[in-house]
């Protein structure tokens, strides 16, 4: 069963179509191909929960369901990964 989920980093949002059956692993190279980062610089967060997925699990086995919110954060170059940032709509508003 076909299903998408949305994996967002700053202020960007990526639409991923999937299958509850993938791994978290799967989903990190289908985002290698858009961003670029090698699967081990990326870190997986539920957006809900703020629970990181496990890189072994499926997304059935970790409860993400079609339309979820995943952050993505990348690792840093002292070996850290970022801290979880998603912009939100009021971010973009200004009033003068």
């Amino acid at each position: 069963m076909a299903m998408y989920i949305r994996v967002k980093r700053d202020k960007t949002t990526y639409f991923v179509q999937c299958d509850p059956t993938e791994t978290t692993l799967d989903i990190k190279q289908k985002l290698l191909v858009l961003i670029d980062q090698p699967t081990d610089n990326q870190c997986l967060t539920l957006a809900s929960s703020s629970e990181t997925l496990d890189d072994s699990k499926t997304l059935a086995e970790q409860k993400i369901e079609n339309d979820a919110v995943v952050a993505l954060t990348l690792r840093k170059d002292d070996g850290e990964f970022e801290e979880v940032y998603i912009a939100r709509p009021e971010d973009f508003t200004s009033y003068s």
